[in-house]
């Protein structure tokens, strides 16, 4: 007879036909990667055998041929109907008294070796499952805290009736399984009491975008059920591959997640119980623990470098589950399967950049996956079991999305949710049937109303937004394999952190204009001063706003300085080893006095454009304190998480003296040119620039010529008055020979130089006279980037032979008009 258990000592992935993906993944970390340090709690397995023993003793097979035979396959209306019959056949039945006897042999075998007071997770594991092209997640029981034999066999049948879920006959269906071909194997495994501390899931890549230099980790509280039910909003922690073993601090991502529930143990898990369901609970976490992260640094980058290990050793991405014990303080890794969605594109040759063309009023956000827009009818649905009021192509909007929805949602054009997390099975799930998605977004169902047009876009990075009514938008879909690659760099500006893994596919060559502005506004919000001096601050409401922000920091410039690496480590992460060249921060005094404490740090002046801004700003007492936070969290980005891809560069800068002060101040505040490969660009948006060019030259590395302002200082012409729009040119010819002449000297004193603006994609003989000049490099706005490159394909096709190599080579004999 075959056997009908085996010990994960004795199992291998080669035995998926046996006992399933996830337990002959269990039984191949056991076996392979705890002797490498990954811990993985021991465990064994019911067999395949065991499950058609199962079947063939209670005479199952016909009847649940003909229960499944009866299925609607193009409407489901009687889904819930037809499983309802199939789990109560496997439940009304019987386990065979020689299947419980192997059941027993394996329990006694680890109480013998941890004791009798053991408690197990009781795993379903469907032998057609967590194949690279389909995961099954979350569409089989998994039962926690399970004690004792009477319990255990109770959880194994129940785990047998799992086989038949609504939504895991829906999915065999999708996926084209055969019911009766499939067989079930029960993983029953030590227990991890993460009860007591925490638990979450890892991706080898960024599940959003497919970014495979991330290690997205997520958890929360208790046992790891809440995750997968999409209970609770997680932490998040985003560490950098290439810098695991390398930097002091690869963790280039915090995110703090509400957490509001933790299950654990139920007190009377030690009698027998009615369902295996009653051996936990779910309890509201207490206010001080939502505010703490679950993990330590160290603990996260043990779990990466684990996550690391299990991706070479798989040879493919990974979806990982992880347990922290709280009585141990260890970690463990309790399942892994391959990554089904991102990895299947990773090939994919086209982009589409979906962009919103006009605003409405915003319904409710959240975290947005799938970087689409698409407009519906929102339907308010409060469990799986109104799947007929949800019509095909309409909104989904309910409080969570267990796996207890997932035959509904291919039928949903997207799905909002109050609760769940970017890393949840849920999210799994609907990045794989291709819905858009909203998650935790907290009061979805009390925004939106029931029949109500609604259009969704999560184009814009990380947060997705629900807004009301149809709203316009384009599409823009380009083949990345037919698009031709100019000599001359093409990069890209940036400043929001949510877009860069995505625009890193994007064929370019880094990034030419990293904004800090826009990290400050966004994600900082606070005026470095008034974190730098708060207790100075004498507004109340002021002081208090302040407090709220930075109430996870107990040290206020800590929360400038994190915020702003983290943000800019995570534009440098997506485009290394390219070059990142971020702007120091180029605010004018109206527009840092809208931050928050910022009216109380900045004069009052006439005409900011050209006041306190730039340069003269760093070395000034009105700023010279906010201006060290800014270096110091450059410094962390760059000599603690390992960044060396990021330049820096100094806009407005009026004079070579003035250059000379700030880069002498940078090095005071731990910046030194050059040293750890430090490069320090300047701005050319000044006529004083070009002129001394070659002065300029000695202290930089590089120049980064800004047309709008070089144009406006040049003609004296604001560039925001439409009254002067007729003067304010790029193709002024005094702007183009300080241009011309900026070139020159670059070339001459061998100083890279590039521009960045609107003008080269918007006009294809601005990037001509670009090319010819001898450019290094041209940076576009995301939206702007094709045509920009198509522009300077063109470009270097009409002045053939005269650009012949890449323009980062070019020497002084470069094409000059």
């Amino acid at each position: 007879m075959a056997p009908f258990i085996k010990f994960f000592k004795d199992i291998s992935y080669q035995d998926l036909s046996k006992v399933g993906g996830k337990n002959a993944s269990l039984g191949e970390m056991y076996t392979q990667l705890n002797p490498a340090g990954i811990k993985v709690p021991d465990g064994y397995a019911t067999t395949a055998d065991a499950y058609w023993f199962f079947v063939d003793q209670n005479n199952l097979r016909e009847e649940l041929t003909q229960v499944l035979a009866g299925l609607d396959r193009e409407h489901f209306n009687n889904l819930a109907d037809v499983g309802q019959k199939a789990r109560a056949l496997i439940l009304e039945a019987k386990l065979p008294i020689e299947l419980q006897q192997e059941i027993e042999k394996g329990y006694n075998y680890l109480v013998s070796r941890y004791g009798t007071d053991i408690s197990l997770a009781v795993r379903s594991s469907a032998t057609a499952e967590d194949l690279p092209t389909a995961s099954f997640a979350g569409q089989l029981e998994t039962y926690l805290n399970v004690r004792g034999l009477q319990n255990l066999y109770k959880a194994c049948h129940h785990s047998y009736a799992s086989l038949f879920t609504d939504r895991a006959i829906k999915y065999r269906i999708d996926n084209g399984f055969e019911h009766m071909q499939v067989a079930l194997s029960v993983g029953i495994q030590m227990m991890v009491r993460s009860d007591l501390a925490s638990s979450g899931v890892i991706f080898t890549l960024d599940p959003d975008t497919g970014f495979e230099n991330a290690i997205v980790i997520s958890g929360s509280w208790g046992l790891g059920e809440n995750i997968v039910q999409g209970n609770v909003n997680t932490d998040e922690f985003i560490v950098f591959k290439p810098m695991l073993d390398v930097a002091r601090q690869p963790i280039i991502s915090h995110r703090l997640g509400s957490k509001l529930k933790t299950m654990v143990y139920a007190e009377n898990n030690a009698v027998e119980l009615q369902s295996p369901a009653d051996a936990i609970v779910n309890l509201d976490t207490p206010e001080e623990k939502q505010e703490q992260f679950i993990l330590a640094d160290e603990e996260v980058l043990q779990l990466a470098r684990w996550a690391q290990k299990i991706e070479t050793h798989y040879q493919k991405p990974m979806d990982i589950e992880w347990a922290k014990d709280g009585i141990t303080g260890e970690l463990f890794i309790v399942q892994a399967r391959p990554e089904t969605v991102q990895s299947q594109h990773k090939n994919q040759a086209f982009f589409t950049e979906y962009t919103l063309q006009e605003k409405g009023k915003i319904l409710c956000a959240g975290i947005g996956l799938s970087n689409r827009i698409v407009t519906g009818i929102a339907r308010i649905l409060h469990s799986p079991s109104e799947i007929d009021k949800l019509q095909e192509g309409e909104v989904l909007v309910t409080q969570k999305t267990d796996p207890d929805w997932d035959p509904i949602l291919k039928k949903a054009i997207a799905i909002v949710t109050e609760q769940g997390g970017r890393t949840s099975h849920a999210a799994i799930v609907a990045r794989e049937v291709g819905a858009v998605a909203v998650l935790g977004t907290n009061n979805a169902t009390q925004t939106i109303t029931d029949g109500q047009e609604v259009t969704i876009s999560t184009a814009d990075g990380e947060t997705g937004y629900v807004y009301e009514g149809r709203l316009k938008w384009s599409e823009h879909k380009i083949d990345l394999s037919k698009l031709e690659r100019p000599h001359t760099k093409a990069m890209l500006i940036l400043g929001d952190p949510e877009q860069a893994f995505k625009y890193s596919f994007l064929p370019n060559d880094g990034v030419g204009l990293m904004r800090m502005e826009f990290i400050i506004n966004n994600a900082i919000q606070i005026h470095p001063m008034a974190l730098k001096h708060f207790e100075s601050i004498a507004d109340k409401e002021t002081r208090e706003k302040i407090e709220k922000l930075t109430h996870h920091y107990p040290n206020k410039e800590d929360y400038f300085i994190e915020k702003l690496a983290e943000a800019t480590a995570t534009i440098a992460a997506a485009f290394y080893p390219k070059d990142v060249i971020v702007r120091m921060s180029d605010f004018k005094s109206n527009e840092y006095a809208n931050l928050v404490g910022g009216r109380q740090f900045e004069p009052q002046e006439s005409n900011p454009m050209i006041g306190l801004r730039g340069a003269s700003r760093y070395y000034h007492p009105l700023y010279q304190d906010g201006f060290e936070l800014e270096c110091r969290a450059m410094k962390k980005v760059r000599d603690e998480m390992g960044l060396t891809n990021v330049k820096l560069m100094i806009p407005f800068c009026r004079t070579v003296e003035e250059g000379k002060k700030v880069i002498e101040l940078m090095a005071k505040y731990g910046l030194q040119r050059r040293e750890n490969g430090l490069e320090i660009y300047v701005m050319v948006e000044i006529p004083s620039n070009a002129l001394l060019a070659e002065e300029f030259a000695e202290i930089v590395d590089g120049f980064s010529i800004g047309s709008n302002d070089l144009t406006q200082l040049t003609l004296g012409a604001d560039r925001d008055s439409g009254l002067l729009s007729g003067i304010f040119s790029p193709f002024d010819a005094a702007v183009q020979q300080l241009i011309i002449m900026t070139i020159q000297k670059a070339k001459q004193t061998g100083t890279k130089v590039g521009l960045c603006g609107q003008a080269p994609s918007d006009y294809p003989k601005y990037a001509t006279f670009l090319v010819e000049s001898g450019i290094d490099s041209i940076s576009f706005n995301p939206d702007a980037f094709f045509r920009g490159v198509e522009n300077m394909v063109q470009a270097e096709q009409e002045l053939q032979p005269l650009v012949k190599q890449p323009a980062g080579v070019q020497g002084p004999g470069a094409a000059i008009s």
